[in-house]
């Protein structure tokens, strides 16, 4: 068995007989579809945030508050998700977050007011926080090719959909900053409609997941670790997504072009390099590097001229595919906890973090200066470094490849070491 903190031979998914990644069943291309378009609405409103602000007279940490209101809801949601598709199961799941964030895009779109958007925005994570969650599960029971397989197809989903969020707000919001919610509506709404059509109901569990469960699962060392490591590494990732655009302060397009490249080395690091890297390094050892990079990269982008903030901007992206490739194997393959409920209690405590991040950013620029977030930032991120380094041990995955051996009751895998 290859532990995680080493490197060696480990199975690499885009290499051998051509199946691990492309060929796929109907049912996990449109899953991971509408996974895309379900990322895209985390940055889609980027690069109109100064616009949201202008159109509704609201300052920049009301504004920022679209992302607090998403994300806090998120995570308090994590703990009801597994309790819901354990009991309906997948598909329905995965159609009721669809569903919501359908509506409450649309909503968001019809805001007169800034505490009407935040609200709306919150109902919109609800959906999100349905969806994302059991999409994971649904696409790793489903798709060809093993684990490692469905992670990165996941990542990819992650890294497409979290491009093109900020060029689609740019472009339907350099016409209006109301079209990308209701663009988004649209998207989800074809999502839907796809899922229904190809998606067959998952299997239901033997035994339902508790309220409690994700939160005991935290018991695990490892996965307490993963949790919050992850939570001081998404306050780093949602400083630059939330709190950059303000800084850069540039027109839907340039500002959309920015965060574009930014999502496209995303998904490049998440799903090209990042296994091979891993293979030769071993997972942790990459973990901490990237993290100690993107403290540097930041610190670099807060005190940087103009320029240099926005190539700061677009390489961060390297770095955030990489721990987010990372932190989602540790997070499936670090307990033995069932996955979905092992996703849920990690998705918990770092998603905090993404609530936090885009409320204190812009209150600590008006208490100091706009330099010192991305300096809190850095030293978060050097922070997730150091747990890394000092619970390695208990970071070690069971193994660096699994396969599905056979459907369970969970509506996934269960996976053995090869």
């Amino acid at each position: 068995m290859q532990q995680s903190g080493h490197g060696g031979d480990t199975h690499d998914p885009l290499e051998g007989d051509g199946t691990s990644l492309l060929r796929q069943p109907r049912a996990v291309w449109a899953t991971a579809g509408a996974s895309v378009v379900a990322f895209m609405g985390i940055g889609l409103v980027d690069p109109i945030l100064p616009s949201i602000a202008k159109g509704l007279n609201a300052s920049n940490s009301q504004v920022s508050l679209l992302f607090t209101s998403y994300f806090l809801i998120t995570a308090v949601a994590m703990l009801v998700t597994g309790f819901v598709s354990s009991r309906i199961g997948g598909r329905k799941t995965l159609l009721a977050g669809l569903a919501l964030v359908v509506v409450f895009a649309a909503l968001s779109g019809t805001s007169s007011s800034v505490g009407e958007l935040v609200g709306f925005r919150a109902g919109w994570g609800l959906g999100n926080a349905l969806f994302v969650s059991t999409s994971l599960a649904v696409i790793v029971g489903a798709a060809a090719g093993g684990s490692a397989a469905a992670i990165l197809l996941y990542e990819s989903a992650l890294g497409l959909g979290m491009a093109c969020g900020p060029l689609l707000g740019a472009v339907l919001g350099n016409m209006k900053w109301r079209y990308p919610f209701f663009g988004t509506a649209a998207l989800m709404a074809i999502g839907f409609l796809a899922i229904t059509v190809f998606l067959k109901e998952q299997p239901r569990p033997r035994h339902r997941t508790s309220l409690l469960d994700p939160v005991r699962a935290l018991g695990h060392g490892g996965l307490a670790s993963a949790a919050v490591s992850a939570f001081f590494y998404n306050y780093a990732f949602f400083t630059v997504l939330a709190f950059t655009p303000f800084v850069l302060n540039m027109s839907p397009y340039r500002s959309g072009g920015v965060f574009f490249a930014w999502g496209v080395l995303l998904a490049l690091f998440s799903v090209v390099l990042a296994p091979r890297l891993q293979k030769r390094f071993g997972s942790l050892r990459v973990l901490g590097g990237s993290l100690l990079l993107l403290a540097v990269d930041l610190v670099v982008l807060g005190y940087g001229d103009h320029t240099t903030a926005v190539v700061c901007t677009v390489l961060s992206g390297a770095f955030i595919g990489l721990n987010n490739t990372v932190f989602t194997e540790l997070a499936l393959g670090v307990s033995d906890a069932p996955r979905p409920v092992a996703s849920a209690g990690y998705n918990f405590v770092r998603w905090f973090a993404a609530a936090a991040a885009p409320f204190l950013a812009p209150k600590i620029a008006e208490w100091t200066d706009p330099h010192v977030p991305f300096v809190v930032a850095a030293l978060a991120a050097a922070i997730g470094a150091g747990i890394v380094a000092v619970r390695r041990r208990s970071l070690t995955l069971r193994a660096e490849e699994f396969e599905p051996r056979h459907a369970t009751e969970d509506g996934v895998a269960v996976f053995a070491n090869r």
